[in-house]
């Protein structure tokens, strides 16, 4: 029997004989493993988010009402800026108000009672969802501004902005979090670990003084350690797929219907594989430092 076949049915046998233990220690994996998880969904799908309202963000640049005709050229000069602009259409008064009455129909009697028509002229500007375009946005709108027969240019590049900061955010407490209770999940599987090693210390030692290769001798631990964090890490995945389908259909796609995401995804495959790879490592470490420093062994 080689050395791993050797150390899993050792690990094995020990982890059905202290079952209780080993289930609160794959537990405390799979709650770091599912707060982890949480947050991941949650940053991988604001930055979806956001990379949508990037590809989607909109400028509206608004004309005085005394704009002639004379001061559309100079305004459709500068929206010749392929480097920004990806493409623009202009709004004139009636369109505005056309617009104004089908979106608010109740308002659109009020409209009429005001006589002149009091919406301006504009310009509804895409702009190109690049990086490039994004640190050109500001000297663009400086120098439309600038130009005559502007009334003012509004463009919520401000939300975009917050919801960035709001996702490092997010994913630092998330990191933040996870990381203690991998720290705290790493320290139960060695506690749990180092219960078997006091069961079989005596063992241990005669096997140590017999010239026991340290393979045979700790390998089972660090074996039991890997099994608990993969045990831990697959039932903390599995608990937040099932949570994230539960409230999928009926809180997260709505939500993401108001905020224009296109659909809410889960952690893609090869994360779910790292985060499983992940608490496997925990609980390696777990078990290689309960090995280590385990009682009553002495170490040549």
């Amino acid at each position: 029997m080689g050395v791993l076949g050797y150390a899993f049915d050792e690990a094995t046998t020990s982890l059905w004989r202290g079952r209780q233990s080993g289930s609160l220690s794959a537990a405390t994996v799979a709650v770091a493993l599912f707060v982890l998880g949480g947050f991941l969904v949650a940053t991988s799908n604001l930055e979806r988010l956001a990379h949508e309202w990037s590809r989607a963000a909109e400028m509206s640049i608004y004309l005085t009402d005394d704009a002639g005709s004379a001061a559309r050229p100079q305004i459709e000069g500068l929206l010749a800026n392929r480097e920004v602009v990806a493409e623009y259409e202009f709004v004139s008064k009636a369109d505005a108000l056309l617009r104004f009455k089908q979106m608010f129909a109740d308002l659109a009697a009020t409209a009429d009672t005001l006589g002149d028509n009091p919406l301006p002229a504009s310009y509804e500007v895409r702009l190109q969802p690049t990086e490039q375009a994004r640190s050109a946005t500001d000297p663009f709108i400086a120098s439309l501004r600038a130009t005559a027969g502007v009334a003012d240019v509004r463009f919520d590049r401000e939300w975009l902005d917050r919801l960035i900061r709001a996702v490092g955010a997010v994913r630092a407490v998330g990191l933040i979090l996870g990381g203690v209770l991998t720290v705290a999940a790493a320290l139960t599987v060695a506690n749990v670990v180092r219960l078997a090693l006091y069961a079989r210390r005596d063992e241990l030692e005669i096997m140590r003084l017999v010239g026991a290769p340290p393979a045979y001798v700790d390998g089972p631990f660090v074996m039991e350690g890997f099994l608990l964090g993969g045990l831990g890490a697959a039932a903390g995945l599995a608990a937040l797929a099932i949570v994230f389908v539960a409230i999928r259909g009926r809180y997260l796609a709505p939500l993401a219907a108001a905020v224009n995401l296109s659909s809410v995804r889960f952690l893609a495959p090869e994360l779910c594989v790292l985060l499983l790879l992940g608490g496997m490592a925990v609980g390696c470490l777990g078990g290689l430092v309960a090995a280590r420093g385990g009682p009553g062994v002495t170490r040549s």
